[in-house]
């Protein structure tokens, strides 16, 4: 048997004296309310990132081939979309690649492993981005109109649609259709079922076209729900003048986000002619990102913080039991344990406490997560954070590894402290009072 953690499981449950069971107490409610602070930090980054990844890559998907002289400021120059080259992009199921070695994060130098990415490409589709001026009878308001086809993947922008319906398409000619967003309908006082005017310059020469509003969405994102609507690719073909293949680029929708970055290079330098151009969403709109970059320093320090505290408490609850037990201490030395075994036995019950603590958190934390994550009572302002509840993910692996980087960070910190048993003789531990 083990006798120091024998005698560790009987002060557990023995601690009698009324200040030592507070301030035991308080220490696992501090380890609680660090492991639930920690759980819902993680949670709500996650989600955030997950959340907001979804509502961009479902508007703009994840690359874009377009023609190399287009610049960003929507130049239209047209591609032809029949080329073999997208079969190829679509037939991508998984690819191989190399990558630099990496311990702990750490790169080492001139070591490469292979890898395989995820997933693969989940489908190509066209589009035209053109502006114009939208007009009602009411108000008017500048727009880009972002063309799509027949075979575009919805199944994003649907969440997205509050009122109304996607654009019905017919097989013989182009709809009149128009999706517009909630800022937009809101500022030109339209509604679904509304009729619209939308003026466009070609050829120094004024074009109009009537559209009726078919829905209405709203991403959360407003720098693009305060300029974009959507309608039939071949409306904006007729009013350009381009025939049924030619297209301003070409969307490139991905499995997994994860692969974005390997997928997108591979299909810029293996796969492309020289005068088309991939780019990655990512790089396309960078700032968005960057601010989600941000979010994952924002969660290292919390996480950091939150370890911190519960160790000073852990600490600090220590030293006060190894002060309430400095008698018992002497009589064990007495009876020949040497300062390991007894400083073992105070580790051990260090361990009890911090193990309630986080069995708490974790029914706390994870009680907290789900209430949010199915009746959204946590409200956020949508201008600021591009969305009007926290979001939740719970990864299941993370709120593992913080379980047991909290415990055995935790602990192990606790044996410099006990270090203080090693100065506590026999002879002055049995005279203590």
């Amino acid at each position: 048997m083990n006798i120091e953690h024998f005698i560790a499981k009987r002060i557990a449950v023995t601690n009698t004296g009324s200040f030592t069971k507070v301030i035991i107490r308080i220490a696992m409610a501090a380890i609680a309310v660090s492991l639930t602070v920690m759980i819902l930090t993680t949670a709500i980054i996650s989600g955030f990132k997950q959340e907001i990844s979804d509502k961009i890559f479902g508007f703009w998907g994840h690359i874009h081939v377009t023609d190399s002289n287009i610049n960003r400021n929507f130049e239209l120059i047209p591609i032809s979309k029949d080329e073999k080259f997208y079969d190829e992009i679509r037939d991508i199921k998984q690819l191989e690649y190399q990558a630099e070695a990496k311990i702990l994060g750490f790169a080492l130098k001139d070591k490469v492993v292979d890898k395989k990415t995820y997933s693969g490409v989940k489908g190509v589709h066209p589009y035209i981005i053109l502006p114009g001026l939208l007009s009602s009878k009411r108000n008017f308001h500048g727009v880009l109109l972002k063309g799509v086809d027949e075979a575009y993947d919805w199944t994003k922008m649907e969440a997205f649609i509050k009122d109304g319906k996607r654009i019905s398409y017919l097989p013989d000619s182009s709809s009149a259709d128009i999706l517009v967003s909630k800022n937009i309908a809101d500022k030109m006082l339209i509604s679904t079922g509304d009729k619209v005017v939308l003026s466009f310059i070609r050829d120094n020469q004024q074009i109009k076209k009537r559209f009726q509003v078919c829905g209405i969405y709203n991403t959360g994102l407003e720098e693009y729900d305060k300029r974009f609507g959507i309608v039939d690719i071949k409306k904006l073909q007729e009013i350009l003048g381009w025939n049924v293949n030619e297209v301003q680029g070409m969307e490139v929708v991905l499995n997994d986000v994860l692969d974005l970055d390997v997928i997108s290079e591979y299909v810029y330098y293996e796969i492309l002619p020289q005068q088309l151009y991939a780019e990655s969403i990512r790089s396309k709109f960078p700032s968005i990102f960057e601010w989600l970059s941000l979010q994952d320093i924002n969660e290292t320090i919390i996480l950091q913080l939150m370890v911190l505290v519960a160790i000073i408490n852990m600490i600090t609850v220590l030293l006060i039991l190894i002060l309430e037990r400095t008698q018992m201490i002497g009589i064990l030395k007495s009876l020949g344990m040497n300062n390991w075994q007894v400083r073992k036995i105070f580790i051990y019950n260090a361990g009890y406490i911090i193990f309630y603590g986080l069995l708490i958190g974790n029914i706390l934390g994870l009680s907290i997560a789900l209430l949010q994550k199915h009746f959204n009572f946590i409200k956020l302002d949508e201008a600021n954070y591009y969305l009007d509840t926290a979001p939740i993910e719970i990864n299941w692996m993370a709120l593992i590894l913080l379980n047991v980087g909290t415990f055995v960070v935790t602990l192990i910190t606790l044996v410099l402290p006990t270090m203080l048993i090693t100065r506590i003789t026999p002879v002055k531990a049995l005279r203590f009072d």
